[in-house]
């Protein structure tokens, strides 16, 4: 009887000591505006997920675990899980990161001095001479006798014109992945466990995989919604991609 129930005991132990725990939570702005496609990362156990609509989330863990949210155009935070965060909602909150304003050339101001002014701020007269030349010269019409065909030459029929085929796209594949890397930061691939040799690698992987860009690269322009779904397919994609690097 006593060994029954050592092994009663036991088992119980065992189950609630490696129960799955889950953790919620959710995560928003500094302003209190729900965040959307945060992705957010157990450093532990590696498993990943994103924030819904509303900025709320969950992830497998337990007490000590320690979570990783990141976002572009946010700083990267990580929280560590209390007990507490276990039985009750993980609160959240993501602040812009700062962004340097570029300098600002302050032109000469007058100094008072009217020889010094007037060298600063007064162009050469010969300068001014040949800018309003120029101007005169292109506000004048020309001589249509000038521009017409002369005797014997061969004049090009007027029609409908001709196509010259489809226009180049702005961008290609090559300039989407480096504005990935740009925009995302290299931080963003290591926390996925890409070696940073292999970001670009990882990056072409997951545009072969199927994202779809055609109007990116057509406009050359990527947007937030663009680089939020290409995070969530970097999700799809990164075991993947991982799987054969861990079997060698």
């Amino acid at each position: 009887m006593k060994l029954k129930l050592f092994f009663f005991l036991t088992t119980l132990f065992f189950i609630n000591t490696h129960a799955q725990s889950y953790i919620f939570g959710k995560v928003v702005s500094e302003d209190s505006s729900e965040m959307p496609d945060v992705t957010v990362i157990n450093i532990r156990t590696d498993e990943m997920t994103v924030t819904n609509r509303d900025g709320h989330f969950m992830v497998s863990g337990r007490a000590g675990d320690e979570l990783r949210f990141v976002k572009a155009g946010y700083e990267r935070l990580v929280k560590k899980v209390s007990g507490e965060n276990i039985a009750s909602s993980l609160n959240v909150t993501l602040s812009r990161e700062t962004i340097l304003i570029p300098e600002v050339e302050v032109k000469k101001g007058l100094t008072g001095d009217l020889k010094i002014d007037s060298k600063n701020l007064n162009r050469p007269k010969k300068v001014e001479k040949l800018t309003k030349d120029i101007d005169r010269y292109i506000a004048q019409k020309s001589d249509p006798r000038i521009l017409a065909a002369k005797p014997g030459e061969f004049v090009q029929p007027k029609g409908q014109g001709f196509s010259i085929g489809k226009v180049k796209n702005k961008w290609d594949d090559i300039d989407l992945t480096a504005y990935l890397r740009t925009a995302l930061g290299e931080e963003y691939f290591t926390d996925l466990k890409i070696d940073q040799s292999q970001i670009d690698h990882f990056i072409s992987y997951v545009l072969a995989g199927g994202f779809e860009r055609k109007s990116i690269l057509k406009y050359g322009f990527c947007s937030d919604a663009d680089l939020n779904r290409f995070q969530r397919f970097v999700l799809t994609r990164v075991s993947s991609y991982r799987a054969p690097q861990t079997q060698r």
